[in-house]
């Protein structure tokens, strides 16, 4: 099943991450404080792989990223959405999500992550989905625990230390091992 296209959070419009939306990408993963902690800063070739390669996510699974605009004035927010993952050698579906500096501190990925999880869990029917970052990256933690995610362990992601968190669709039943 597909998820939407659109839809709206409180102060956000979300759209399907499209071809163009390459500036906004471009612009995001030009910016050494947002990449900080997600593999450092991209050239506009990298940029044009990782949408490429989104692109191709979407058209495969039927889920994907979503760009994030302010609902009053159309600007550029962040990203942020479903991506499968390998942790561990294990198949995974990752929340992911990344703001532009101007934006943080103000709930937004917090915003973002709820209505990401509910279409997820109701429209997915995903039982559980991860989320990790690096050690020092506290803030996106803090948003993860806010989202309702648990701590599950340490892993080696791109020979670096990452936390990984899981939460658990609140109707399922059943347990995590």
């Amino acid at each position: 099943m597909q998820l939407l296209e659109t839809f709206h959070t409180k102060r956000l419009k979300a759209n399907r991450l499209c071809v163009e939306d390459y500036t906004d990408l471009c612009l995001m993963h030009s910016n050494s404080m947002v990449m900080e902690t997600l593999g450092g800063t991209r050239t506009n070739d990298l940029t044009w792989q990782f949408l490429q390669t989104n692109l191709d996510h979407w058209n495969c699974y039927g889920f994907g990223l979503w760009m994030f605009r302010d609902k009053a004035d159309g600007r550029f927010v962040g990203r942020g959405g479903f991506r499968k993952t390998q942790v561990d050698g294990k198949d995974e579906v990752e929340l992911a999500y990344a703001l532009m500096p101007k934006f943080w501190g103000k709930g937004l990925a917090t915003e973002i992550g709820e209505e990401i999880l509910t279409l997820g869990f109701e429209k997915l029917g995903l039982a559980d989905v991860v989320c990790y970052t690096l050690t020092t990256n506290q803030a996106s933690q803090k948003v993860m625990e806010k989202l309702g995610f648990r701590y599950e362990g340490d892993f080696i992601k791109a020979n670096l230390i990452h936390v990984l968190f899981r939460v658990t669709d609140p109707r399922c039943l059943c347990s995590i091992s």
